[in-house]
């Protein structure tokens, strides 16, 4: 067998080299030659190693043939008796037998109670364990909720919890509504007369608004604001409308990239509140009467 292997692994060795012949000039022809080559030592090899293989099993089956080796004969198994089997089956319980507590029939003459009905005798068998296992986790689960909800506090009870989780839901929304408020346009947004947004508003008003308006909104460049005389409308979707765009042509400029949506929501709210107040020195109506 090492000869074939020898053999084997010179051939593969050479392998390379035959193939690796010059082409002729002017043509293919060389590496053509070369393929057939190629495919018939290969070719040649598969035929050796088969014809080698065989080689063997015939030597093999000659040897077997000469040389015949008996197989071993097994002894019949013995019949155990009642006692064997039975002193085997109470060393050998299974899990699950044990788990759900089971006796043997054998055993059912040592667990008999002493009365009897009709004829009826009753065993007394054990609990099963995976029962006895259940019975004994709930016991140990109300020690151990005692000790954490009760005793050491160390987790909160249900109103507690309840507490707790309603502080995170006013969290929650107030993030919510903050986020809603960048979404606010001249369709969305709501008339209120909330004193925090009114205040807001005034604070955007007095940093942006004086110089047109006046301090009180009585105008001065830019229209009164206290009247019922409006020339863009006079509603809240209006004005917030008008700060958001501007009209350019009058000289009101576009504040959508100065203010936010809350900011002139805000702002538009202070301006209705300003309605009635009657400043000093107002400027003379201008626009349709509302």
């Amino acid at each position: 067998m090492k000869r074939l292997i020898y053999t084997i692994a010179i051939l593969l060795t050479a392998s390379p080299l035959w193939a690796a012949e010059p082409s002729v000039a002017g043509g293919n022809t060389g590496n053509t030659f070369s393929e057939v080559v190629v495919i018939l030592f290969l070719i040649a090899l598969l035929f050796l190693i088969v014809s080698l293989v065989l080689l063997k099993t015939v030597q093999i089956m000659a040897n077997e043939i000469k040389n015949p080796e008996l197989l071993p004969v097994e002894a019949p198994a013995r019949m155990l008796e009642y006692s064997e089997w039975e002193a085997s089956e109470k060393t050998s319980q299974s899990i699950w037998t044990k788990l759900m507590g089971l006796r043997p029939i054998s055993e059912e003459k040592d667990i008999m109670m002493d009365h009897e009905f009709d004829g009826i005798v009753e065993l007394d068998n054990p609990t099963p364990a995976w029962f006895m296992g259940l019975f004994y986790s709930t016991i140990l689960f109300a020690i151990v909720y005692l000790l954490n909800y009760h005793v050491f506090e160390w987790s909160p009870l249900q109103d507690e919890e309840y507490a707790i989780e309603m502080k995170a839901a006013d969290v929650d929304k107030a993030a919510v509504l903050a986020k809603s408020g960048e979404a606010i346009d001249e369709n969305s947004v709501k008339i209120s007369t909330d004193a925090g947004i009114i205040a807001a508003g005034k604070a955007v008003y007095t940093q942006n608004c004086i110089a047109c308006h006046g301090a009180l909104g009585e105008g001065t460049v830019g229209p009164n604001l206290t009247d019922d005389s409006w020339i863009h409308g006079g509603t809240v979707n209006a004005i917030f409308k008008t700060i958001k765009y501007g009209v350019p042509e009058k000289g009101m400029i576009s504040w959508e990239k100065t203010l936010t949506p809350k900011q002139t929501s805000d702002v538009s709210n202070f301006i209705l509140s300003l309605q009635g107040t009657n400043p000093p020195n107002p400027k003379a109506p201008q626009g349709v009467k509302l």
